[in-house]
């Protein structure tokens, strides 16, 4: 019955099998796996605070990659129009772009923070031991009195 019992609770100890989300030059990795921001957004929603992160430097990178572009197509229009036409060539419309330019380097740069901490924060609440399994409160000790040895098991 005591071989039994234990070999129940290896089992399970194997089974309880957690995965951390790494973060590899702004891609997600899932037990090794590539993840698409869906799956990501489902896997952070276990912690409130982690998808709250993972919203924002979404919302971040939404908005920084507009403004960067509508930055870039301003300046660009604006060349194009200088040399194809007769206008003198450093209009508003130049510096509204390389405002808008200036405006979503920092935007932009926030966003890597966010997933960092939302990945630490998921990763926290999903502790790996070096075998990869989840820890756990049981604790099996060999205990041992005047009687002889014996296994001690707490939850």
């Amino acid at each position: 019955m005591k071989k039994l019992v234990l070999v129940g609770l290896l089992l399970c100890s194997l089974l309880s099998f957690s995965q951390q989300i790494t973060m590899d030059r702004g891609r997600f990795y899932w037990k090794g796996n590539q993840i698409d921001s869906r799956k990501a957004r489902e896997l952070f929603a276990t912690n409130v605070k982690a998808a709250a992160l993972y919203k924002q430097a979404k919302s971040k990178e939404a908005w920084g990659g507009f403004m960067l572009g509508l930055g870039v197509g301003l300046t660009v229009g604006d060349v194009a129009i200088g040399m194809f036409s007769a206008q003198n060539y450093p209009t508003a419309m130049t510096y509204a772009g390389v405002g808008s330019m200036a405006i979503a380097v920092p935007i932009l740069t926030g966003r890597k923070k966010r997933y960092e901490e939302a990945v630490r924060i998921y990763n926290s609440e999903h502790p790996e031991t070096l075998l990869g399994n989840q820890q756990s409160t049981i604790d099996l000790k060999v205990i041992s009195n005047t009687n002889g040895f014996g296994l001690q098991i707490q939850f």
